[in-house]
């Protein structure tokens, strides 16, 4: 059955051909291939059918004898139903006729004799570009609209659930463990969170727990005193006393040096800090966030991170939705985007075509919204017109191809072992959640043990390995 991308509504096609052998052939494709169809002989009890019900595409005749041409009922369509694309089929001879349909605005034109495949093809083409019409229009209307996180931008259902999370949690003193993968936006939430909370007038402090060695890293969070080591010129009071009253944000947690974990359990148990070099216990009010794109379960029960500290910051879990899995967001994004830079560049791009956006929504993103970002400041930068081409993405995006798991053709010589086909879909459950073998468990509903041991037996090589 064929469906639109964001809704569980089968698509309604509209056949109008003078000829009744005709709209039953091409009916009875149609059919076959899960739409709803309904015909008519004429353009005048089309224009009357469609005034009462709603179609996602009208497919008609130029060549029509009842009064009013086929060119005359594109052009009504068009001025009456704007976002119901025309195909309009044309019988050699006619090009002439087909043309001025499309300068009236049809969609898209057929000519006669052709395959039905084919024909199925530009219909599905047609309903595709009616979807990406119609979320692009939505999208412009909404993405104004400010709320309380609005800074994170995104309509789907997995973002409606982590703003319903964020909401409560921003009102709790608890800590929070924001995890998902790079370019996220992991910092972005605990900043959302930080604004919610009745902590917003206080500092945000945020530090990466990878960026820096363990001495450093130890010297930056609880400070040190004059002397305390070479280069200790000046007393230095931390990060920590830094955003006291405030949050600090403890980004990329999972490469946290195992010494240093122990140091700020004891920390965040005791409430206080003592700088090194110093004597003194200083005592702080400070509202820990953390966050990791690490397998943190997994780090956990390899020995690499201290449960008890995981168990103390991971109070409220909050987990960030990769840019793939939020659908028709990616078009959301890349209107608010594209709206900034152009305003930053002083470009005249106002809207993404319909083939880029496309695209975009066939992309797998994993880079996620931080790709997708540079992806939009590029396009505007190199954009020749005031809409976005596909010509303006990179190369990679303009040419991918999404993967898919063949389990088995109609062909017995292609059908495989059952072996085969657990070892195809472990292989891309892990590519789709980038290697995390404690989601990849989850999924598969293996244990760990479990998933090793055939991630092993099937000789898989994880995402990243060489």
């Amino acid at each position: 059955m064929v469906r639109f991308l964001d809704t569980e509504s089968t698509a309604r096609i509209l056949v109008v051909d003078d000829d009744p052998d005709f709209c039953t052939v091409i009916d009875d494709h149609l059919r076959h291939c899960g739409f709803e169809v309904s015909a008519r002989t004429s353009a005048r009890e089309a224009l009357a059918l469609l005034a009462e019900e709603d179609f996602d595409v009208v497919v008609a005749d130029v060549e029509l004898k009842d009064g009013l041409s086929g060119v005359q009922l594109c052009e009504r369509i068009v001025a009456n139903r704007p976002h119901v694309p025309v195909v309009v089929v044309t019988a050699y001879g006619s090009l002439d006729t087909a043309i001025a349909a499309l300068r009236v605005g049809a969609y898209d034109f057929l000519p006669k004799p052709f395959q039905p495949p084919y024909f199925v093809a530009r219909v599905e083409r047609a309903i595709q570009h009616k979807w990406l019409r119609s979320q692009l229009e939505r999208f412009a209307r909404e993405a104004p609209r400010g709320g309380r996180f609005e800074e994170i931008v995104g309509a789907s259902v997995p973002m409606r659930e982590l703003f319903d999370l964020l909401g409560r949690a921003a009102a709790s003193e608890a800590s929070c463990f924001i995890t998902g993968e790079s370019g996220t936006g992991k910092e972005l939430v605990a900043r959302a969170l930080h604004q919610g909370s009745r902590r917003r007038e206080g500092p945000f402090v945020a530090v990466n727990c990878a960026a820096m060695p363990e001495p450093l890293l130890e010297s930056e969070l609880f400070g040190h005193v004059r002397g305390a080591f070479t280069d200790a010129r000046a007393d230095r009071q931390g990060l920590l006393l830094n955003a006291d009253g405030g949050t600090l944000f403890l980004d990329e947690i999972g490469d946290m040096p195992p010494g240093l974990q122990a140091k700020l359990l004891r920390v965040l148990q005791e409430r206080t800090v003592r700088r090194v070099g110093d004597n003194r216990e200083i005592p702080f009010d400070v509202r820990v966030m953390a966050a990791t794109n690490r397998d943190i379960d997994g780090a956990v029960e390899d020995g690499h991170f201290r449960e008890d500290l995981y168990f103390r910051i991971n109070v409220i879990h909050v987990a960030v939705p990769p840019l793939r899995s939020r659908g028709a967001d990616v078009l959301l994004l890349a209107e608010h985007f594209l709206a900034r830079f152009a305003d930053e560049q002083g470009r005249p791009v106002k809207s993404l075509s319909h083939p880029a956006a496309e695209r975009l929504l066939n992309y797998e993103w994993p880079g996620n919204v931080r790709e997708l970002r540079n992806c939009l400041e590029r396009a505007v930068a190199l954009a020749g017109f005031e809409r976005i081409l596909v010509e303006d993405l990179p190369e990679k995006i303009r040419r991918y191809q999404a993967s898919h798991v063949i389990l088995a053709g109609h062909d017995p010589a292609e059908l495989v072992p059952m072996s085969e086909v657990e070892r195809r879909y472990i292989t891309r459950v892990l590519e789709a959640v980038r290697g995390n073998k404690s989601e990849a468990a989850r999924i598969l509903g293996y244990d760990r043990k479990t998933l090793y041991r055939k991630i092993e037996r099937y000789r898989i090589e994880l995402p990243g390995e060489e």
